[in-house]
């Protein structure tokens, strides 16, 4: 009689769509028992839907279908596939952990409140079928949990969080990926295109899809290319949005095709051969812990997105202009370096972070409106949205949030677009309208001759708006504002 088979293990994916460091994947190809791999897209049950989850927007969308497709691809390299379910995760899993006759399902852990509330459900619903619920540590580099200060809180300002950080040392060293899996019993799939992730009619995403390549490999060929080609200078060029000086690897991590301590280890091996690149490296750690800070702070205020960090802020005057919102939306607000900001948005699904800045500024504080309204359009623009940073990024400009910038640190968009795109190419790539004018008037076209503009085939109000705001008397009335609220 031939000894029974072993059972499976299911590994849940999440956001976390790649095979190398991957705890829960890598314990599961160890054990030598057949593995199915999972990943479950739930809008249906309590935790994850609103008002205590947040679906994810439709440039996310879009970039987890390619994601999914990369990872599925990987699989089937190793010998097996992803199964692909849609409904309430608890109940998907415990009737395929039953299907299959799984003895365990492993996952890696989130801190944030929705996703953890779905673990511990399906955690319950697996020992009600007498399968081991296994979870490994986050993707974070220290666990929120674990770090506190004296009276037992996170902390709120990013250099001590950060110093706290790098004293602990280096994090564990990467896993790398298996070389083979051994196939758990034929499992039913969805197919990925009935999900309706992708758009249709009318098809938006064709700057997406040439700018981006989703999936791990796309990851690791974006970390290795920059740390080869861009890490050197990165400490300044990164404020540059007319030069190549960033990563761009937000939205890979955003949807864990990369783990952060794959780039803290990749970034100091890059160190060690380049000694002359500390800085540019200490900088580019630093934003990766301003990632960590903001998932920091979304586990200590899960409600990050909806309501101000500073209750002093609750009664700030905001306005309601939607047609101001719909002009920033477009990028037709009249001032050139925003308008570029809004229009890269559109096109790749991402923003140069120094124009992020930039353009929330302008929305929270010459034009008033509500930080809300500009993260819940970032939320559904951007492929990189992060629950953590996109929320408390807007908080930080809007001045509301921790270690926030300062109310009164209004950005003036002209100087700007003239301190960190000189020579007005990335106002010329995104505004082609303005690309014939010189560099000395490319960021403020209404100081333009008629001769200047009728050169440069503009016509202010027709084929390029006028300002909406005056900067000056919009600087000011924000000003105003925030001094009745601290009146209050």
């Amino acid at each position: 009689m031939p000894p029974p088979s072993p059972k499976p293990i299911i590994v849940w994916f999440r956001n976390d769509l790649r095979l190398s460091d991957h705890p829960a994947l890598h314990a599961a190809a160890q054990s030598g028992q057949p593995v199915i791999c999972l990943y479950v897209l739930d809008e249906d049950s309590a935790p994850l839907r609103p008002p205590r989850g947040r679906p994810i927007g439709s440039a996310s969308r879009w970039w987890l279908a390619q994601s999914l497709r990369s990872l599925d691809q990987s699989l089937k390299a190793l010998g097996t596939s992803l199964v692909l379910r849609r409904g309430d995760t608890a109940s998907v899993i415990a009737e395929i952990a039953r299907q299959a006759n799984a003895s365990a399902v492993h996952w890696i852990e989130s801190d944030i409140a929705g996703p953890a509330a779905a673990e511990r459900d399906v955690a319950r619903a697996l020992g009600d079928i007498g399968a081991t619920a296994r979870s490994f540590p986050s993707d974070l580099l220290v666990r929120p949990a674990s770090l506190r200060n004296k009276e037992g809180r996170g902390l709120r300002v990013f250099t001590p969080f950060w110093k706290r950080v790098l004293s602990l040392g280096d994090p564990p060293r990467p896993l790398p990926a298996p070389k083979v899996l051994k196939p758990g019993p034929p499992i039913e799939t969805d197919d990925l295109a009935s999900w309706s992730l992708e758009p249709a009619h009318p098809d938006w995403a064709a700057g997406l899809r040439e700018t981006w390549t989703p999936g791990e490999s796309g990851a690791q060929a974006r970390l290795t290319g920059f740390l080869e080609n861009s890490i050197a200078g990165y400490a300044t060029l990164r404020d540059r949005p007319d030069r190549d000086g960033t990563s761009r690897l937000s939205p890979h991590l955003r949807f864990g095709e990369i783990s952060p301590r794959q780039v803290w280890h990749a970034a100091n091996f890059a160190l060690a051969q380049k000694p002359a690149i500390a800085s540019d490296v200490a900088k580019f750690l630093s934003e990766l812990g301003w990632r960590e800070f903001s998932r920091h702070l979304l586990f200590d205020h899960p409600d990050l997105a909806r309501k101000n960090l500073q209750p002093s802020f609750d009664s700030f005057p905001w306005r309601r202009d939607a047609k101001a919102l719909c002009a920033w939306q477009r990028g037709q607000t009249g001032y050139p370096i925003v308008d570029a900001g809004m229009r890269e948005l559109w096109h790749t699904g991402v923003m140069h972070n120094r124009v992020r800045m930039v353009v929330a500024s302008f929305l929270v504080k010459h034009l008033l409106i509500d930080w809300r309204d500009g993260e819940a359009w970032f939320w559904d623009t951007l492929v990189d949205a992060d629950p953590g940073s996109n929320p408390a990024s807007w908080q930080w400009v809007a001045g509301s949030g921790a270690d926030a910038a300062p109310y009164f640190r209004i950005f003036n968009p002209v100087l700007q677009g003239e301190k960190f795109d000189p020579d007005g190419a990335y106002v010329s790539k995104w505004v082609p309208e303005l690309a014939r004018l010189p560099a000395k008037l490319i960021h403020q076209p209404w100081t333009a001759t008629p001769m200047e503009l009728a050169a440069a085939s503009i016509t202010l109000g027709e084929t390029y708006p006028e300002p909406i705001v005056d900067h000056k008397a919009a600087r000011e009335r924000a000003l105003a504002a925030y001094a009745r609220t601290r009146a209050d």
